[in-house]
């Protein structure tokens, strides 16, 4: 066999191309992204209605059950949820795996124009293109709150702004971040408080105070006139900037007499009214989660995301008696379940060769075969790499499965390579003579273990993409230990091999 041939006499040859397999593996597991378990993913499309002052009972009756009668009918649906709370409902459009969101998104717009009718103060239904994986959770939990030595005085929910305008755009800009949420904090608002005794005492309604500060709160073009060589841009300027702009404004007009805002209430600058609160021991704080995006390395996130709380703590929030804490870290218990199979991996492929060594009581025929190990393992993370997996327990686990395999095809070739040798024939032609006549059978019993876990990559359903990381480890450490056993064994056996 040429193969064979080629491996015995030019072993530099072969020497050169292991050392590139195992190089290039270990460039890859330093850049194979890390998480706890492999990506499940669930196509899935989000609509959300948002109808300001209405009750979840009119929410569902009047927005989501009409959305639901033109949506349960689309192509390829699995499941669909709804929820309706005070001002909003969204309905949870979940797809069969594999199903093109894009497309999925042009058919539900389409449906969503199908219903009959909306309340006239209804928002335009928001489409949001989701993924319903097990890694869409927050990896980072923060909060806001203030020094010990040099409080914040007053109440830190009215620190929005801050978070939203400096926190939370630092967070997001990380490489590996897809988002981040902010809980507890209130932002600003303008409040228009009336007397409804001076409205009922001028006749003016609710609907009319409202309808005459939205309607005054707008700019208006009114064309452009020629000057000279000048050109002018006329136009009306009615936005509101200040408190007093709005009290001014009239809001009717009741017997010739015109009906300002401050006849029968006033405005401010406040806050919005507490949706949410949250507490720790010393007292009321603001939480920020971190999201990470699918398929990026929760490892190297964190470190960027722990970079850029500790910058922001030292330079923008010490100055005004704040501080910024994490008081959850997913990477710790990723870390701890890594290692513990790294360690599993490890501690199997130590009893491997000392198995090999109490049998074959030969550190020269245990090095040639434990060489096979390093190289099918350390190769099978370069494979994982180009087929765009991440490095999780469940490929680990496929790994230290995989290293009492690899050594299969290795012992079956170094036995038979050894019984040439004690033939008396030389240590070339007994390496040669030796894996020629198994090569075939070595090659039926790898496809035989290949062609049991292959076909689990292709399963499409949770089940496939939970396992399909485990099924590529063991396929691709096994199909390499076929490669090393007729090539690296005999290259090995010539040289070294005793009689």
């Amino acid at each position: 066999m040429k193969v064979i041939e080629s491996a015995i006499r030019f072993p530099v040859t072969t020497a050169v191309c292991v050392i590139l397999i195992v190089m290039f593996g270990v460039i890859a597991i330093a850049r194979i992204p890390v998480q706890l378990t492999p990506n499940v993913e669930e196509p899935g499309i989000t609509v959300q209605t948002v109808w300001p002052g209405a009750s979840p009972q009119e929410i569902e009756r009047e927005i989501i059950d009409e959305q639901e009668e033109q949506l349960k009918s689309l192509e390829g649906l699995k499941k669909m949820q709804s929820s309706s709370s005070g001002s909003q409902g969204s309905i949870t459009l979940t797809f069969d795996v594999g199903t093109d969101l894009d497309a999925a998104l042009l058919k539900v717009s389409n449906r969503l124009d199908q219903v009959p009718s909306y309340p006239s103060d209804v928002q335009k239904p928001v489409l949001l293109s989701v993924s319903n994986d097990g890694t869409s959770g927050a990896i980072a939990w923060f909060v806001l709150t203030p020094t010990e030595n040099d409080g914040f005085e007053g109440d830190i929910s009215t620190l929005f702004e801050l978070a939203d305008d400096i926190i939370k755009p630092a967070f997001e800009r990380v490489s590996g971040v897809a988002g981040s949420n902010i809980f507890g904090g209130r932002d600003r608002e303008m409040q228009v408080i009336v007397d409804p005794a001076e409205l009922a005492a001028r006749q003016v309604t609710y609907r009319e105070l409202a309808a005459a500060i939205d309607g005054e709160n707008n700019n208006y073009s009114a064309g452009d006139f020629d000057e000279g060589k000048r050109r002018y841009v006329v136009r009306t300027v009615g936005e509101y900037e200040t408190p007093q702009d709005i009290e001014n404004i009239v809001i009717a007009v009741r017997n010739g007499v015109p009906v300002y805002l401050r006849d029968v209430g006033h405005a401010r600058l406040g806050y919005q009214k507490d949706t949410a609160k949250v507490f720790m021991k010393e007292g009321q704080v603001m939480a920020m989660n971190v999201i990470k995006e699918t398929r990026a390395n929760v490892l190297g996130v964190m470190e960027q995301i722990q970079e850029v709380a500790a910058d922001i703590s030292e330079h923008q929030l010490a100055d005004r008696g704040l501080t910024l804490i994490q008081v959850y870290d997913e990477t710790e218990y990723i870390t701890s379940a890594i290692s513990l199979v790294r360690q599993s991996l490890l501690i199997g492929g130590l009893l491997a060769i000392m198995v090999l060594l109490l049998y074959l009581r030969s550190a020269t025929s245990t090095l040639v075969i434990g060489v096979a190990i390093p190289i099918s393992v350390i190769g099978a993370f370069l494979m994982m790499s180009w087929f765009g997996r991440t490095l999780n327990v469940i490929s680990l686990a496929g790994m230290a499965f995989a290293v009492g395999m690899v050594v299969d095809n290795s012992i079956v070739v170094l036995e038979n390579i050894y019984r040439h040798r004690q033939m008396g024939k030389s240590r070339s032609q007994a390496a040669y003579d030796g894996g020629r006549e198994v090569w075939g059978a070595v090659l039926a019993s790898t496809l035989t273990t290949i062609a049991v876990f292959v076909p689990v990559v292709f399963i499409q359903e949770e089940v496939g993409q939970l396992f399909g990381d485990i099924a590529i480890a063991i396929s691709c450490a096994v199909a390499l230990s076929l490669l090393v056993s007729v090539t690296v064994i005999p290259s090995l056996s010539a040289k070294i091999l005793g009689g």
